[in-house]
């Protein structure tokens, strides 16, 4: 584990068992361990929206960026601050943008921040409530979260399952690639280095279910991806499920060569060149709708790492 991760779990309260799952909630953050050792934070406090940081895989080895939660890391790009690990949040929501932010100091009145109002834990799992708040302070939508953590053979898992709830009248979830279940990685699985970083190298391969492969899979529709790499001199990597029970699915993959990797349903405009709208989806007043996603950690590469039969057993 590297020097900035050893030093942030160092701080955590420790209550673990050998084996199991054990989650600690701080006040702050609910830390995550798996067989005693340090797996991920859920941190809903001190952001525009709740994210997973860090992300420790396979190996001790760190599996998202540490900008911008860590400033100036060897090898990191500091672009797109509002790429935190892993999160949750879409960009045009009944017009309030909720995947941009506003820079720090600042409020932009179209920016809206997610405030989570309530946190359970149960066993394996985290569930949560979420507030998304315009910048003026109106509610707009709430959402109710179970995020489950643990492992499948030699590797980890996240489940990430968030329902949204028009529960401030009608919703309009907008038609935009900026969205939506996202999580930036760690610089090692980039498909290319950013031009600060240009002479690093970058190991990154990619893959969808469908057999496209690199930054191809920007904009296309998949079951899965999954982003290999090496770091600290092992291959390691992430795979990304999208459930069949979800709306939508195969969903489309706002997927960009520099890291960013995130599944989103409604951005059929931009992702498929069709009129403005064409991906929007509205919710009445008091309906429901859930999605669930699964970020394996794995060692190895795709196929070492038999994604795809690892799919199919999530699906059922």
């Amino acid at each position: 584990m590297n020097r900035i991760l050893a030093w942030a779990f160092a701080l955590l309260p420790v209550a673990v068992f050998a084996g199991d799952v054990k989650i600690v909630d701080d006040g702050n953050k609910a830390v995550v361990t798996i067989d005693g050792q340090p797996f991920t934070e859920y941190r809903y406090t001190g952001y525009a929206k709740p994210i997973l940081y860090p992300v420790i895989g396979p190996g001790d080895k760190p599996m998202t960026r540490n900008y911008p939660m860590v400033k100036e890391v060897e090898n990191e790009a500091s672009d797109h601050p509002h790429h935190k690990s892993i999160w949750y949040t879409h960009d045009e929501v009944n017009g309030v943008r909720f995947w941009m932010e506003s820079p720090e100091g600042q409020t932009i009145k179209n920016v809206g921040k997610q405030v989570s109002t309530s946190l359970k834990i149960d066993g394996d799992s985290i569930m949560t409530t979420s507030d998304w708040r315009s910048a003026d302070g109106e509610s707009v939508c709430t959402d109710e979260r179970v995020i489950r953590f643990g492992t499948v053979g030699d590797a980890r898992f996240i489940d990430y399952e968030v329902t949204w709830i028009a529960s401030s009248g009608d919703l309009l979830i907008g038609d935009t690639k900026e969205g939506t279940m996202g999580i930036r990685t760690h610089p090692n699985l980039r498909l290319k280095a950013s031009p600060k970083h240009g002479n690093h190298t970058v190991s990154g391969q990619s893959v969808n279910s469908e057999g496209v492969r690199g930054a191809a899979m920007w904009g296309k529709r998949a079951a899965w991806v999954d982003y290999w790499g090496e770091i600290d001199g092992d291959t390691v990597g992430v795979a990304i499920f999208d459930h069949p029970g979800n709306p939508r699915h195969p969903t489309w993959w706002h997927a960009r060569d520099y890291g960013l990797v995130a599944a989103n349903p409604f951005g059929i405009h931009d992702f498929e060149k069709k009129a403005d709208g064409t991906g929007d989806m509205t919710l009445k007043s008091g309906e429901k709708m859930t999605f669930k996603y699964r970020f394996v950690f794995h060692p190895g590469d795709v196929e070492s790492a038999k994604i795809s039969e690892r799919y199919q057993e999530y699906a059922k």
